[in-house]
């Protein structure tokens, strides 16, 4: 490992004005500007990383903020002080005496420990030569428990017990890597549901989906029931019967609300009701769940869950039929590698949600290490693919016939171009000062 401390972080307001076309747009957030805390740290031996925090727009200067507020806690430490004990970083970063108060481990100061925790893990790979999800891979099971915190959460999973299903998933696991690179992850796409989309583009862009062979696809609801039996008839129609449909309503509901509708939905068989009502009602997705059940409809959860003490009790109250981990706000891969864990324990498929700037980007690198390190199943596991804003991406995500194909550059797949950023800046980016002189 390259030696030097880190002895500059910038973090960067980066926007995209989506919101002009309803790219993103659901029944709660009707005009997202998809949008990044990006996050750039350096070494004094000049090696860098990058890393992201998701948003849809207004407020991403306050996670900026918060970065900035993190700054101390970063500056000044090299990376084998940080790799060589990454869950004493990990609660450095989340447990400071003051600004834990912010939190602690949720909202704004959780986005931007993310944001920064990304950024590292970059570093880390870039400086072995790997991507991420290699890195992991790579990676003795000692090592990799000894990246998460288990303070919270050893009721539900123990060390011992994380060791033990790191372990035993060791066998063939080099068989699962080749299977990777020549098969890739099955995808599923939102990229032609978003509510604010004309039924005409919805077509359009489902014929075409169907076309490049996709086979899954997710359609936000909620805001009109009307408007959602006949999106979903149309597009149940289009893709027919033994294609996957998945549902969204984004919070929008209480709990008897999202029971009603879901059923008056159910005639067009969605596999999931994602995010039915307030992403904290543990008991609420219970009932819910529950309530559903019986018309083989699950419930899918995560997108905006505080972290990994949420998940522990979403998965003991049987909350959630799918698992949707986040890559940029959960406190990135040390938080998710103990909800991956805790899903395969408690035998709940992992299909994590990647609508939103370099959440494409991010997620494909812990669903490749969930299948060949913790899972070792496909079984009811997809992942989200949303087809927005790749091209601003040093390496882009790949998709090859409706699978995630695993990135093979050294990192996190989360640098930015230079330009892209420099354009999108708010609010003095070229792209904002022409939007605001119109």
């Amino acid at each position: 490992m390259a030696s030097g401390k880190i002895c500059s972080l910038a973090a960067r307001d980066v926007r995209f004005p989506t919101s002009l076309e309803q790219h993103g747009s659901d029944a709660m957030h009707t005009d997202p500007d998809y949008s990044a805390a990006y996050v750039i740290i350096e070494t004094d031996s000049g090696l860098k990383g990058f890393g992201l925090t998701f948003t849809v727009g207004r407020g991403t200067e306050i996670v900026v903020c918060a970065v900035d507020a993190l700054r101390p806690l970063v500056l000044g430490k090299s990376l084998q002080e940080i790799t060589s004990d990454f869950r004493a970083f990990y609660r450095q970063l989340t447990s400071d005496g003051q600004m834990r108060w912010l939190g602690p481990e949720k909202g704004v100061i959780h986005l931007a420990t993310a944001a920064l925790l990304n950024a590292v893990w970059d570093l880390w790979a870039r400086t072995e030569g790997k991507p991420v999800w290699k890195l992991l891979v790579d990676m003795d099971p000692q090592q990799l428990v000894s990246c998460i915190d288990f303070r919270y959460i050893s009721d539900a999973l123990t060390e011992e017990e994380a060791l033990d299903i790191l372990q035993k998933s060791q066998k063939d696991k080099q068989q699962r890597v080749e299977q990777m690179l020549r098969e890739g992850y099955p995808a599923y796409t939102t990229s032609c549901g978003w509510l604010g989309y004309t039924d005409q583009t919805l077509t359009q862009l489902c014929s075409e989906a169907l076309a490049e062979g996709w086979s899954a696809f997710k359609v936000k609801v909620g805001a009109d029931l009307d408007d959602d039996i006949r999106r979903c008839r149309l597009i149940r129609q289009m893709i027919g019967p033994e294609k996957r449909l998945m549902i969204d309503a984004n919070q929008r509901w209480d709990v008897e609300q999202a029971v009603a509708w879901v059923t008056r939905l159910a005639e067009f068989q969605p596999l999931w009701i994602e995010e039915p009502t307030s992403p904290d009602d543990i008991l609420g997705h219970a009932h819910i769940s529950k309530a559903l059940a019986p018309l083989g409809i699950g419930v899918a959860s995560g997108e905006q869950c505080h972290n990994r003490v949420m998940f522990k009790q979403f998965l003991q109250a049987s909350a959630l039929q799918f698992v949707q981990i986040d890559s940029c706000r959960v406190g990135s891969i040390n938080e998710n590698l103990a909800i991956l864990l805790m899903a395969h324990k408690f035998n709940v498929p992992v299909c994590p949600h990647a609508g939103g700037v370099g959440l494409c980007e991010l997620v494909q690198h812990l669903i490749l290490f969930d299948y060949v390190c913790v899972s070792t199943s496909l079984d009811k596991r997809m992942c989200e693919y949303v087809d927005h804003l790749h091209e601003h991406f040093k390496n882009p995500t790949i998709i090859k016939n409706a699978h995630y194909m695993p990135p093979m550059a050294p990192g996190f797949s989360s640098e930015m171009l230079e330009s892209s950023v420099d354009k999108h800046t708010f609010p003095h980016g070229e792209v904002w000062r022409s939007i605001h002189q119109l």
